[in-house]
């Protein structure tokens, strides 16, 4: 594992990187590589973005999980987010031209994080779009609907909801896959099954 501090807009993020094999020489110069970033209060360690982070590397690709600045900064109130968005960009660009150059890009994130790969998906390029426990709406407010966020994606989604979310869960569509496990937000009832989901879908 390899920890970069990346410069935004918003201050430093910062960066771990995870390769499949040991020893892995940088800049990488073949397969793909998935970026992950984390919920509003939380961190990259979340359990989904570990098995996450493991089938991918299981399946050959190269996982960088991204700090946001203000949790780098010691704060737990997300940033507004065109800041998140911002500085997200920032870390991927700075990734595209650097570790990962060349390589096809796959965003991702647990909760707020994977709105903010959903928001910055074509400006950032991305190849797909990865979403763990996506945030539908804020729990019991069913009319202050984020589905415009997933909707305004153009390249093939998954998304990983728990069956008892309170925050809710989309519908399949045409370039959106759901897989819904049991369990709430969190995703921590089978972590398993999270990680088979997430294997099986980056493997087609």
């Amino acid at each position: 594992m390899t920890e970069l501090t990346i410069p935004t807009p918003s201050g430093p993020a910062l960066v771990e990187l995870h390769c499949p094999h040991a020893g892995v020489a940088l800049p990488l110069r073949s397969g793909a590589a998935l970026l992950l970033g984390h919920g509003a209060g939380g961190s990259t360690s979340a359990p989904d973005l570990m098995v996450a982070t493991a089938a991918a590397t299981a399946t050959g690709l190269h996982v960088a999980l991204v700090t946001q600045p203000y949790r780098v900064a010691g704060r737990r109130a997300p940033a507004p987010a065109r800041q998140l968005d911002q500085a997200w960009l920032a870390v991927a660009n700075h990734l595209s031209d650097g570790v990962f150059a060349g390589l096809p890009l796959v965003f991702g994130g647990r909760s707020s994080g994977a709105r903010v790969a959903c928001r910055t998906a074509a400006a950032g390029g991305a190849v797909a779009v990865l979403c763990l426990a996506f945030p539908m709406h804020p729990p019991g407010r069913p009319e202050r609907s984020r589905m415009d966020e997933l909707d305004g994606v153009d390249v093939p989604v998954l998304v990983v909801q728990g069956d008892r979310d309170p925050f809710g869960r989309p519908e399949p569509a045409a370039r959106r896959e759901v897989v819904l496990l049991p369990g709430d937000h969190s995703l921590k009832t089978d972590p398993a099954a999270v990680r088979r989901a997430v294997e099986q879908w980056l493997q087609r």
